[in-house]
């Protein structure tokens, strides 16, 4: 092409990268790779080849780990974990910030590299993945100083197995390990069996900064090693980020094993258009929003919603600025789409495509002879219940409907089982601020898209997963509270024999919906005291009794809407109604359960209740100190409806601090009363129903723990589920909850001190509520 040609024409000249340095590095390591034990690289064994998915050259030999791999590995971190916790934040900071100085020297190896081994353009992995991993361990250094101070009380869980995915490499293994590292734990990483080259790059650099031995450790393989990772007994915590059916299988694997669990899965996010937008940057936004890596992004906006008015002239737009896009070698810096990871996901997208319905565009554009190439394409016409709109396809296909009014994008918007992200263009600032909060989204991009920084937690609700990554939220979910706990010990009720006490019939009922309600089985249980007499009988919950007190709970969806102000003074006034009848519930608990500390215990539960009352219009979110010029907004969001076992040890006590954080944040609560003592539970409905609580906000059940478990864990229209109950309850409820991917907070067999520190506190506040981070760039 001549410099006339060039100037007629105005195309790109390839430029294309070097990548001799990567592969002298390749070679210099003998082009086989085993894994990063103990600070030293194995011997290479049996395994699989690395391919560039540009040209399907094989670039490296790895090794597919075993059983005995892992096993050495987890050694290697518990051996050194102790000791590296012991240094202390500002030590393990030093370490971190020689990692991140180590990835801005070696910055254009991990691009290139990267870039060979994935097959993303390299202009996303130089300007994107590379400098967003180094902002990772900076910030993570950052963390590692203050946390001493700053979280006095708490500490590492111990080792961290890290399961990562092949379309961000190095990205996610910064979101994973740099946390992980701050908070004082060790590591066993596991990169995607397509993409390791980068984290084996970084295992060299972990052993140019001087690391410990033993505190990051790298096997490689196929999900048969991540499983082995999942299942180990010697591993305090699992954080994966991948599919939502590889997610939900990781969660029934961990249940009842007492390891933490934070997932990452996938999505289908919404992109939505209303008719006053720029519609040029909305276009251009569209293109890194879809086509970015290739759409293989768990956050891609790959479900266009745009108003019916203008929809046909923004798909004019969109089908012109396609046809623009250059597709072709990634490692030319000139290229906008590179190759698929693998054939394998070449042939699934193609597959799915072909068999869809709607209007389909393509650009027409020559696909390289060699390599995993799909073309950018567009499908309209598609109902909301299309399987392309509910699916992800991972891949750079982008799928399109149309709306007429706010309200319905909203609804369409969240018409999936997904909830990763979504991004709002509109003008109108107000508008776009009304829309973001009602979006089922953990990230929110307001007239911009695939915004991402170290300070601002990423995550997803429903089926996208749950925890968070980045920020203080994030090293939070490598931590836990200082302190040892005793084993769980099953309380019983007391046998009877058969005679009443004072006579005068205690039948309670079940409280549904801000009514009292009897059993839809219809049948009740004796209660007795210590003596053995009849004190009352208490009704016994059903599945039935489970479905009606969540078809409640779900009709209470205002209150979540209510402000903290208007939250609070019903939580007072529920601690005065409380406190009038004191010496009554007091009587009451004495009457139970055999002891004489029920008014210490009532009077705990009025102060817990002003607790939380005080917290209900303070614990909020907070403007992270992102890198761009416009704000980062991390907003607290009540998780939804609640489902909470009752501890059976404190009763009153222990309703209250659960039902507390649960109404502060503007949850809704099915709570199961404690399954000894429930005659608190259901006296405790009548301070309910003179305290102005909204109808189906709070409703408790009684009735056995281990029979109502399944129900309520297993329940699609339940979005969290916590146990406290002395019954052991944790495996069943985390293997169910998988069912929707539900939050879960369980004892693990173990007891929670009711009347101290660890009763109450920002635990519960984190655990009764979901961050949604919402970006809103800002100026001209």
């Amino acid at each position: 092409m001549t410099v006339r040609d060039i100037y007629q024409t105005l195309d790109y000249g390839p430029a294309p990268e070097s990548a001799a340095e990567a592969f002298a590095w390749l070679v210099d390591q003998g082009d086989c790779f085993g894994h990063f034990i103990n600070g030293a690289f194995t011997a290479s064994g049996n395994g699989f080849a690395s391919r560039n998915p540009a040209n399907n050259e094989t670039l490296a030999t790895l090794t597919q780990a075993t059983h005995d791999d892992v096993d050495a590995a987890v050694t290697a971190a518990r051996k050194a974990q102790p000791k590296w916790a012991k240094l202390g934040g500002h030590a393990r900071a030093r370490y971190l910030y020689a990692l991140a100085r180590l990835l801005q020297k070696h910055a254009r190896l991990f691009a290139v590299l990267e870039t060979l081994d994935n097959g993303k353009p390299i202009r996303e992995t130089r300007d994107i993945d590379v400098p967003l991993a180094q902002r990772h361990f900076y910030y993570h250094a950052g963390l590692a100083q203050l946390m001493d101070a700053e979280l006095p009380d708490h500490e590492a869980l111990g080792v961290c197995g890290q399961i990562i995915p092949w379309n961000f490499p190095l990205l996610m293994l910064a979101w994973k390990v740099a946390p992980a590292l701050a908070a004082g734990n060790t590591v066993l990483l596991k990169p995607a069996e397509y993409t390791s080259l980068t984290a084996l790059l970084f295992a060299d650099v972990c052993r140019q900064a001087g690391l410990p031995k033993g505190v990051v450790n790298i096997v490689t393989g196929d999900g048969s090693v991540g499983e082995m990772i999942v299942t180990h007994a010697g591993i305090d915590k699992i954080a994966f980020t991948g599919s939502t059916t590889v997610g939900r299988r990781i969660r029934e694997l961990t249940a009842g094993s007492g390891k933490a669990l934070t997932l990452e899965l996938g999505g289908k996010s919404a992109y939505v258009v209303f008719d006053d937008a720029d519609l040029d940057s909305a276009v251009e936004g569209l293109v890194d929003a879809i086509w970015f890596n290739q759409g293989q992004v768990c956050c891609a906006g790959s479900r266009l919603l745009v108003h019916e008015g203008i929809a046909d002239l923004f798909h004019d737009k969109l089908r012109a600025r396609m046809a623009r896009l250059r597709l072709g070698n990634p490692l030319d810096k000139c290229i906008d789409i590179g190759a698929m990871v693998d054939p394998a996901q070449l042939q699934r997208v193609t597959d799915i495509v072909a068999g869809s319905s709607g209007t389909h565009f393509t650009p027409e554009m020559t696909l390289p002879p060699e390599g995993s190439f799909y073309p950018p394409t567009l499908i309209t016409g598609l109902s909301p219940s299309d399987p392309l709109m509910q699916e992800e396809i991972f891949g750079p296909v982008l799928v399109s409907a149309t709306f007429r009014t706010a309200a319905e994008a909203v609804q369409l918007a969240n018409n999936t089982r997904y909830g990763l992200a979504a991004s709002v263009w509109s003008e109108n600032i107000n508008l776009a601020l009304d829309i973001a909060p009602k979006l089922a989204a953990g990230v929110v991009w307001i007239n911009g898209t695939n915004m991402f920084d170290a300070a601002a937690p990423f995550g997803g609700v429903r089926e996208s997963g749950f925890g968070r990554e980045g920020g203080w939220e994030g090293l939070l979910a490598y931590t836990r509270a200082k302190g040892k706990t005793k084993p769980l010990c099953k309380i019983d009720p007391f046998l009877g024999d058969g005679t009443g006490g004072d006579g005068i019939d205690r039948t309670a009922k079940l409280y549904i919906g801000g009514k009292q309600a009897r059993p839809d089985g219809g049948y009740s249980s004796n209660l007795h005291n210590k003596t053995g007499k009849i004190i009352g009988q208490a009704p016994i919950a059903g599945a039935k009794d489970v479905r009606n007190a969540v078809e409640a709970a779900r009709g209470a969806a205002d209150w979540g809407k209510a402000t903290g102000h208007l939250r609070a003074q019903i939580l007072y006034y529920m601690a005065e109604n409380l406190s009038a009848r004191a010496d009554e519930f007091a009587r009451r608990l004495n009457t139970m359960t055999g002891t004489r500390s029920g008014t210490k215990e009532v009077a705990a539960s009025i102060t817990r209740l002003f607790t939380y009352a005080a917290w209900a219009d303070k614990f909020d979110g907070q403007t992270c100190g992102v890198p761009i010029r416009g704000l980062a907004l991390a907003m607290r969001e009540p998780v939804g409806v609640i489902g909470a076992f009752c501890p059976d040890e404190a009763p009153l006590l222990g309703l209250v601090s659960i039902l507390g954080p649960i109404m502060a944040m503007g949850n809704r609560a099915v709570l199961i009363a404690s399954e000894p003592f429930p005659l608190a539970a259901t006296d405790f409905c009548q301070v309910l129903e003179t305290s102005d609580v909204p109808p189906g906000v709070v409703n408790i059940l009684t009735g056995c723990h281990a029979e109502l478990a399944p129900t309520l864990a297993a329940h699609m229209d339940v979005d969290a589920v916590w146990s406290f109950s002395s019954s052991d309850l944790s495996a069943g409820i985390e293997r169910a909850s998988a069912s929707n991917l539900k939050r879960t907070w369980v004892n693990n067999a173990h007891v929670r001190d009711w009347w101290g520190p660890a009763g109450e506190g920002r635990g519960f506040l984190g655990a009764a509520t979901e961050v949604k981070t919402i970006w809103a760039p800002y100026g001209e």
